[in-house]
């Protein structure tokens, strides 16, 4: 049986949904089931999450774009409605990671991904970065941080990802099916 990840974002402008593509296609290509969910559909492909694709998943990748350092509304309130799983028990030792977009190099990502990091950390979950053994986390002048992928979309709102930005979405996703298929 595959190692199902749940790709869970929200996305304002499409720089979040080009980087949950990437994980996605990075899980897939990997020999793992990537389970692409959203907050709010917006478009007619789009899946809404429920809390079951949650407890059905073997690892999470989270993402939102930075909302004055904090995850965007649509997640928060979202996570608001999963204490259930948490008295249950239900997330715990499931590996996650987070990943965020924003509009200037110092628009909030870090704070973004600390922030999306709390709610995945109170219910158990095994917050994974982006370790140093990735080159590009080094060479990166826009986004990427060890805290979680990021992209940086300047004042136009590129939704483009640099070279740079798929290479450290394409680790993140690696590294936790990684993980997930060791402790699955």
């Amino acid at each position: 049986m595959m190692t199902k990840i749940l790709v869970l974002y929200h996305s304002s402008h499409g720089s979040v949904a080009n980087m949950a593509a990437e994980f996605a296609e990075t899980i897939t290509v990997n020999g793992g089931e990537a389970v692409v969910r959203v907050f709010k559909a917006r478009e007619p492909h789009d899946v809404e999450v429920t809390k079951a694709d949650l407890v059905a998943c073997d690892g999470l990748a989270f993402g939102t774009p930075t909302r004055f350092g904090m995850m965007a509304a649509e997640a928060k309130t979202f996570w608001e409605t999963t204490s259930d799983l948490w008295l249950k028990g239900q997330l715990i030792d499931k590996p996650a990671c987070v990943f965020s977009s924003s509009s200037s190099m110092h628009g909030g990502n870090e704070a973004t991904l600390l922030n999306l990091s709390l709610p995945l950390l109170h219910h158990g979950m095994m917050l994974l970065g982006v370790p140093y053994d990735v080159p590009e986390l080094l060479s990166s002048q826009t986004g990427g941080t060890p805290y979680g992928a990021s992209h940086v979309a300047g004042s136009q709102n590129d939704a483009t990802l640099s070279a740079t930005e798929v290479k450290i979405c394409r680790a993140a996703a690696s590294r936790l099916l990684r993980v997930a298929e060791k402790l699955k």
